[in-house]
């Protein structure tokens, strides 16, 4: 801004006492201080705000006048709290050293100048900030130059000192500050961005994260993504921006240039969806070859003829495989589950927080009918400390569904679902088939169990959870009201709590000495309430049967 602007500005309540012929001058800071010598913390075209409490006598008026405009300063404002009119000394040291001096009004607040000033030049600083996110853009449509979004965000960084990250709702840190934001703050703002996503509050959200930040996140729409349907289809897969701060008061200047900025994001989006499509094609024909039956011969050839894809990089080396199967299901089920499981499988085995240190590009997802499912390869490392081969872990699902219950259950809400399997790692294309079913009979297993994001593992298939699934819901229903309803009941009436103690009593194998424990409980207590079960139900707890029957009906409740 000019300091013609400021004279014009008659809130701020400025004078001018001498300078007149240099009002075109560009004002881009604001400083208030009363040093002696504030030239080192001055870079140039600053208003300076002084009170004059440095000024002991006329001679300390040359010396410090002298400073300011060796540091380039725009002009100098001193106050009449103190000393009124301003001295004669102050206004000849400004004149034979040509900086503009103005008069502030006793009335007027130095916060007052200094509110004006900065909301000016940040409002023109975030102009011409928007210049340049527009000639990334057309760069980055035009192809691959441009430096892509991390260069406009490392713009906001250093022109307008605004910290942001590109998350997925998974909360995956795609690109942003050097400074990382933490697992937990990202899943909290990934489920608040699903959250307002899905109830179709207007942009941007604001949200007061963990350690008392605050965030305003603006949605990057890929795409022809604003003329979708129905928001279910892509709440689960969506990029965001996150900004460290608020943006409720901003002027509709910079509210323009973050929304500039998350069209320049789109075009990126778009760019590494385009990128997948090969992957996506190769992976559908592998799955094709492995659910035809296809010889392992066959399916090994394909593999090899997709490596350079699908595994770039791997210089020879077999990896090992597994394979993730995923199903998205929503209340009416009046949305495609496939391609939403699809593209989110494809950001949440993207995620290392989530699936270990795959890497993106590692990634193939296709989908059939309802279903999506991975091929992920597991590549060998360098030699481990005993001489073999090292490598990535294999896909856990515990690990998995800690990193996906928190961003994505407030996007499915009270109306979706996420079921997943992990199969076992295989060596060589002989296992795929036997992986592909070990992966979709573990998603079974999740999706018999309550919650809105359930993942399931190849090791559960071992167990008794394999035939829970498959048991028919009206068996299901029938045989766990014949043991657990007269607890039930006798707990509503008497508060005995003769469910959680049968359950600690099994998870104890029996042990009364731990189960009391364990409850706090003396021991002749818990006597009592086991005898009490055995008397509702007909039931024996130092029976094996009788103990397995009550542990299948606790599952299946």
């Amino acid at each position: 801004m000019r300091l013609r602007a400021l004279l014009d500005t008659e809130a701020l309540g400025l004078r001018l006492l001498g300078g007149a012929d240099e009002l075109d001058r560009t004002v881009r800071g604001v400083m208030t201080t009363d040093l002696r010598d504030p030239s080192r913390y001055l870079t140039g075209g600053e208003l300076v705000l002084t009170g004059l409490s440095w000024r002991h006598g006329p001679a300390d008026s040359e010396p410090f006048v002298r400073l300011l405009a060796a540091a380039g300063v725009a002009a100098l404002a001193a106050g009449e709290a103190e000393l009124s009119p301003v001295p004669e000394d102050l206004l000849t040291a400004c004149e034979r050293h040509r900086l503009p001096l103005f008069a502030v009004d006793e009335k007027v607040a130095f916060a007052t100048v200094t509110e004006y000033v900065v909301r000016q030049v940040s409002g023109e600083r975030a102009g011409d900030l928007a210049a340049v996110v527009d000639r990334h853009r057309r760069l980055m449509s035009a192809g691959p130059a441009g430096g892509g979004p991390d260069a406009v965000l490392d713009l906001l960084g250093s022109d307008l000192d605004l910290r942001a990250w590109v998350l997925s709702s998974t909360g995956r840190e795609i690109g942003g500050s050097e400074r990382p934001l933490p697992a937990s703050v990202r899943a909290e703002l990934a489920g608040a961005q699903q959250a307002a996503s899905r109830t179709g509050r207007p942009a941007p959200h604001r949200v007061a994260a963990q350690g008392g930040r605050t965030y305003s996140l603006f949605p990057v729409r890929a795409g022809a993504a604003d003329a979708r349907p129905d928001v279910r289809a892509t709440v689960l897969s969506d990029w965001f921006l996150a900004v460290e701060a608020d943006a409720r008061e901003w002027p509709d200047e910079r509210l323009d240039l973050l929304h500039g900025v998350t069209q320049l994001i789109a075009v990126e989006r778009d760019r590494r969806d385009a990128g997948r499509v090969v992957r996506r094609r190769l992976a559908a024909e592998v799955f094709e070859l492995v659910r035809g039956g296809a010889p392992p011969a066959e399916i090994g050839a394909r593999l090899r003829a997709a490596a350079p894809v699908l595994v770039p990089g791997a210089a020879g080396d077999e990896p090992r495989w597994q394979i993730v199967v995923a199903r998205v299901d929503w209340a009416g089920g009046d949305v495609p589950s496939g391609p939403v499981a699809q593209t989110l499988l494809e950001e949440a085995l993207a995620d290392p927080a989530a699936a270990g240190p795959g890497e993106a590009d590692r990634i193939a997802v296709a989908h059939a009918d309802d279903k999506a499912m991975a091929l992920v390869p597991l590549l060998p490392g360098p030699p481990g400390p005993e001489g073999g081969p090292a490598g990535p872990e294999p896909l856990a699902a515990e690990r998995l569904q800690g990193a996906l219950r928190g961003p994505l259950s407030r996007g499915l809400a009270e109306d979706g679902r996420l079921t997943i399997g992990v199969s076992a790692a295989v060596h060589s294309p002989d296992g795929l088939r036997g992986a592909l079913e070990e992966a979709r009979h573990a998603r079974r297993v999740a999706a018999a169990r309550p919650g809105r994001v359930c993942v399931a593992g190849h090791e559960e298939l071992a167990s008794h959870v394999l035939l829970l699934p498959f048991v028919p819901d009206d068996v299901r229903r029938a045989f766990t009201a014949r043991l657990l309803d007269p607890l039930h009941a006798y707990d509503r009436r008497h508060r005995a709590e003769l469910i959680p103690t049968l359950e600690a009593f099994l998870e104890c194998d029996g042990s009364w000495t731990r189960c009391a424990t364990r409850l706090h409980l003396h021991v002749n207590t818990l006597r009592y309430r086991i005898g009490r079960i055995e008397q509702l139900t007909g039931r024996d707890l130092s029976r094996l049967e009788d103990k397995l029957d009550f542990f299948l009906a606790l599952r299946m409740s």
